[in-house]
């Protein structure tokens, strides 16, 4: 039998994810997957700013933006008649608006990224094997069974056919949309799997002549009566520019799926690059179901799932390997102290708490944003026929000088502008707040959405929010607030007159053998706010104290230095460790 600490399910995004942090805190840990490699194709690309936060303090940033399309390649969502034809609107995104530009270049010291998955699951299973985490490919999750001290998994060896035993502490289920861990342990689900049906086509071709001078990550085709019929919408994805690409082209969910050949393939690309003549050679096709579906709990016992096992969703928003990640920063921390005797196994009832709620939000958020694209349908006169001639002349009656012309210009003016909540939703990918057992309370009530919560970012130290970053000062070089805090430790960052708090913490990490890295924020100080940042977000006198948990959100804070500072600051890492006095804990609930 195979022993370990972290039995790890699955190695996308979220196991590799899980793997590498666990790696990184010194967790042992082993990964199977059923699969002979890692993903071979594009799929999820979209790297928001907070993923790549987590991979700036898991020290992989600069590998993964060597592998990435810069920002300024996504500036636009283009829609179209064809990429030869006609160009029917387009949209700034991902923040590449003068006017969202300052919200996240303010927001992070990381910028959102296209980084395809064939290309990121190397760089993150590849550090986590480097950092310790043992790999196996060709092994098939089959059972596990659960008992008060830990899980015993049975494994099939897909290369000789023979099982085995892996007993691990605790398991993570990151085994897919299909996970047979959430249903092993009978996860509870709502919503529903295979509302829609689509098909990739991963392909060469330049086709820079057609987009260069456009750069995008997405051109959205509406092609009336193209190979299939009806609104013809298809998504043309660039994969590396300007050569490589995915197609996604729905089929009917309630009929036969279609029959996948290079030649249906070439023949769907042509149609949406509008050019018959481009050479074009097909890497890959496949298809898939778009699904509605999240888990009401993510954790049974000692079992946590996480990715596309507890939310299951179209690729909208790029909201899918991003939230997968987030699970795992948020888990692997709170294994690592559980494991290492830092802190009681009830913190590990946090990660329900916090995530669960963000799974149910990013399945609906996406699904929501595919919705959206009714009213660009119906402002070219797409639904009101199934004539895909009469579809083509609607969409033409637009170009002419009358007062109707007008009127739907206008009206598809405004619907592709309205998808901005799908393409600049800056709040949904960086407002998640937490609530739970691992959060102290200061009991001020939670800050007022100030502007629209799913487009805009709103900086808080409000505890459970993620820590504001700001550029600081540090030996005459500038550093985010999130490069100061994060590594596996929990920090304390105050200011002068507040090294009661500094002390604290030194004398609390003596005492209870915890890491807590503690800072004073302050001229000829740690560190130095040049730019009066800090001063203007801490939300706290300059005395006051902000504690930040290990996945960089804020843990407690208090106003202003008081004469029982350790004791507060204390009380405040026993109860989020769960190692609060039972009456304590009890009395503070």
């Amino acid at each position: 039998m195979i022993e370990t600490d972290v039995l790890i399910v699955g190695s996308g995004p979220a196991g590799s994810a899980s793997a590498l942090a666990l790696s990184t805190y010194g967790i042992r840990n082993v990964v199977v997957t059923k699969y002979r490699w890692l993903a071979d194709t594009p799929r999820a690309h979209i790297t928001n700013q907070r993923t790549m936060e987590v991979f700036r303090d898991l020290g992989i940033e600069d590998e993964v933006n060597e592998k990435r399309a810069a920002w300024n390649l996504m500036g636009n969502n283009v829609f179209c008649t064809s990429l030869a034809g006609e160009e029917l609107g387009r949209l700034y995104s991902w923040g590449n608006h003068p006017s969202r530009l300052a919200d996240y270049t303010l927001s992070s010291p990381t910028t959102i990224c296209d980084v395809p998955q064939n290309l990121l699951e190397p760089i993150l299973l590849g550090n986590a094997a480097a950092r310790g985490s043992r790999v196996r490919f060709d092994s098939e999750y089959l059972a596990l069974e659960q008992d008060a001290d830990g899980v015993t998994v049975t494994v099939r060896d897909r290369l000789s056919g023979e099982d085995f035993q892996v007993r691990a502490k605790y398991l993570i289920g990151a085994d897919g949309g299909r996970s047979k861990v959430a249903e092993d342990i009978g996860l509870p689900m709502q919503g529903r799997m295979g509302v829609a049906g689509s098909m990739n086509i991963v392909f060469e071709a330049d086709l820079s002549r057609y987009v260069a001078h456009r750069p995008s990550v997405l051109y959205w085709v509406l092609h009336p009566g193209a190979h299939i019929g009806g609104i013809g919408m298809g998504l043309v994805r660039m994969v590396r520019p300007w050569h490589e690409w995915l197609i996604v082209w729905g089929y009917d969910i309630g009929g036969p799926p279609p029959e996948m050949t290079d030649e249906l393939a070439v023949e769907v690309a042509r149609n949406l690059i509008g050019d018959q003549t481009i050479p074009i050679r097909i890497k890959s096709h496949s298809l898939w179901t778009v699904n509605h579906m999240f888990a009401l709990s993510n954790t049974s016992g000692r079992v946590f799932c996480m990715g596309d096992a507890v939310h299951r969703h179209p690729p909208s928003n790029g909201l899918g390997s991003n939230t997968s990640i987030q699970d795992a920063y948020n888990l692997a921390w709170k294994l690592a102290h559980v494991l290492k005797g830092k802190a009681d196994p009830s913190l590990l009832q946090s990660y329900d708490a916090e995530r669960s709620p963000i799974a149910r939000q990013i399945v609906e958020r996406a699904n929501k944003s595919i919705e959206e694209f009714g009213p660009i349908f119906e402002s070219l006169g797409l639904l009101s026929t199934t004539d895909p001639e009469q579809m083509q002349r609607n969409m033409a009656a637009r170009k002419a000088a009358t007062p109707e012309a007008a009127e739907q210009r206008e009206t598809l003016r405004k619907a592709i502008a309205f998808k901005s909540y799908e393409f600049n939703c800056h709040g949904v990918e960086m407002n998640q707040r937490y609530a739970s057992a691992a959060v102290v309370s200061d009991g001020t009530p939670e800050p007022a959405w100030t502007r629209d919560r799913e487009l805009y970012y709103q900086a808080t130290t409000w505890p459970g929010a993620r820590l504001p970053h700001l550029w600081l000062e540090r030996d005459g070089r500038r550093i985010s607030t999130l490069d100061v805090v994060g590594q596996g430790r929990f920090t304390v960052l105050t200011g002068i007159g507040g090294e009661a708090w500094v002390e604290a913490a030194r004398d609390i990490a003596r005492q209870h053998d915890l890491d807590i890295a503690a800072y004073v924020i302050g001229p000829d100080r740690d560190l130095i706010d040049l730019f009066g940042d800090w001063a203007d977000m801490r939300e706290t006198k300059e005395t006051g104290c902000v504690l930040v948990r290990p996945d960089q959100h804020v843990a407690f804070r208090v106003p202003e230095v008081t004469a029982n500072a350790k004791e507060a600051l204390e009380g405040a890492l026993l109860r989020i460790l769960g190692r609060a006095p039972a009456v304590q804990r009890t009395a503070a609930e």
